[in-house]
């Protein structure tokens, strides 16, 4: 039964909008076209710009994080999924250790566990909304449209925790957030690779990677400065970097240690049951973003409110930034933020420190999501256990399941943890298109796709394998 805490949701949830499940099995087609419409309204809703938001002069702070949250700056996604993220974040990191108590098999615990993440979600859109404002984010603005630019990302916010609703019920294909992550990553890869447009870099080049390159070679430019661009613009470096990205990620992807598995009820019956290299899949990195972000966006408040001229000493250690540029000059926002590749060269301890924070993050969420995943070797050993699954030359009981999977799982979710970590600071670096961040959860993203897309379309192509498959 439902604790204390989630029980307050109950009559709550009772007026919060809410996405009903099919009563029918739904066709992989229709969810096709759901999962299509949903990212339709998620590109609209991208180029919909604020109105009453005054045209801002300065360069975007949260540039760096924006393609992690799949915001657009000065439009209706201005937020993006930031507050859905941030609360879910809030409400695992209640449950999982038991503060909150909360049954996820049992439906009435899991429909208030919804209802809890409906209203945490809209929560941290109204306290984001109102930090961005109060923090001059978007710079001087009446009351009035203040409070009407707070209220259309109030109501842009539900819109999108309703979509994302609409796709988990079964009507599309995943997640809305994964989805939102993947289209926004692939866009900024396509956008910064071939974009045609000019006169919006300060070479006076074009703006896309590619027509950059070519644009140079015809002006007779030196090599060197055909590859590499001033001031973070899309250049050779950072197109061939993200296709190296690409590639290792999805090399790592199939990286597994595979145990042997025997089944009881069907002697003789082998198989393998993998431990992928990176086991807790892109759990760490998106809570190790979201963790950034926030540290970055209250750095960033400081300041605006209280040590615009850099004279306090206290604060200064918070964070320092340009106000003209709003770029980070010192303190921890300084060093929670990527720098490029010419930033590292005049400050590498700025980079290793970074480094060295987001790994850290990276390894400390790893094995946090062990255990709030139900991903610890404990878990795993019941589940095998309870499935008539034994390990040749063990006893088929919990203890010694377990003992088995301790060597291997603890170790391959430190290890993914630094992986990652490393592959998503280096990658930014070099100027990675879509964020070295953003690479590797959209690779993560497409491969879940393809496994739910493969599934259905065997399912719908052998109905009997449904009951198989637990659909039934």
């Amino acid at each position: 039964m439902a604790g204390r805490f989630l029980r307050l949701f109950k009559p709550i949830s009772r007026f919060t909008l809410e996405v009903q499940s099919p009563k029918r099995r739904v066709s992989f087609g229709e969810r096709l076209l759901w999962t299509l419409i949903v990212l339709i309204l998620y590109f609209v809703m991208s180029e919909i710009p604020l109105y009453g938001l005054p045209k801002m002069t300065f360069e975007d702070p949260m540039l760096a994080m924006r393609v992690i949250f799949a915001s657009h700056r000065g439009t209706l996604m201005e937020l993006g999924i930031g507050p859905i993220v941030t609360g879910g974040l809030i409400l695992q990191l209640l449950v999982g250790p038991g503060i909150i108590e909360c049954d996820l098999s049992n439906p009435e615990d899991r429909a208030l566990f919804t209802a809890a993440s409906k209203v945490f979600a809209i929560i941290m859109t109204i306290f984001q909304a109102s930090m961005y404002w109060y923090g001059g984010a978007w710079g001087t603005i009446s009351l009035e449209n203040g409070i009407f630019i707070f209220l259309q990302l109030l109501a842009a916010g539900i819109i999108l925790i309703l979509l994302d609703e609409l796709l988990q019920k079964g009507w599309g294909i995943g997640s809305g957030i994964s989805l939102f992550i993947a289209a926004g990553v692939a866009q900024t890869v396509l956008w910064y690779t071939i974009s045609p447009l000019s006169g919006l870099s300060p070479d006076g080049k074009l703006l896309g990677a590619l027509p950059a390159f070519f644009q140079s070679l015809w002006q007779g430019d030196s090599l060197i400065k055909a590859f590499q661009r001033p001031g973070g613009y899309p250049d050779m470096i950072g197109f061939l970097t993200t296709i190296a990205v690409f590639l290792i990620v999805i090399y790592l992807e199939g990286v597994r240690v595979e145990l042997p598995i025997t089944y009881a009820r069907f002697r003789g019956f082998r198989s393998r049951f993998p431990v992928k290299l990176l086991y807790v899949s892109n759990i760490p990195v998106i809570f190790a973003s979201t963790v950034l972000a926030n540290l970055y966006f209250g750095c960033q408040i400081v300041w605006s409110r209280f040590n615009q001229r850099n004279e306090n000493p206290w604060l200064n250690l918070i964070g320092t930034f340009n106000s003209t540029s709003m770029k980070p000059t010192g303190g921890l926002g300084y060093y929670i933020t990527s720098p490029r590749l010419d930033e590292l060269m005049m400050d590498p301890l700025r980079g290793i420190i970074f480094a060295l924070i987001l790994v850290g993050l990276c390894v400390a969420f790893s094995m946090i999501w062990l255990e709030l995943g139900g991903m610890s070797p404990r878990d795993v050993a019941k589940q095998l256990v309870d499935s008539g699954v034994q390990i040749p030359g063990f006893r088929r009981t919990y203890r010694s399941v377990e003992e088995v999977l301790e060597r291997y799982i603890p170790t391959v979710a430190i290890l993914g943890g630094i992986i990652v970590g490393l592959i998503a600071s280096i990658a930014d670096f070099f100027n990675v298109f879509g964020s070295g961040m953003g690479i590797l959860l959209t690779v993560g993203i497409l491969y879940q796709y393809y496994q739910q897309i493969t599934q259905e379309r065997l399912t719908e192509a052998y109905p009997a394998l449904r009951r198989l498959l637990g659909e039934e």
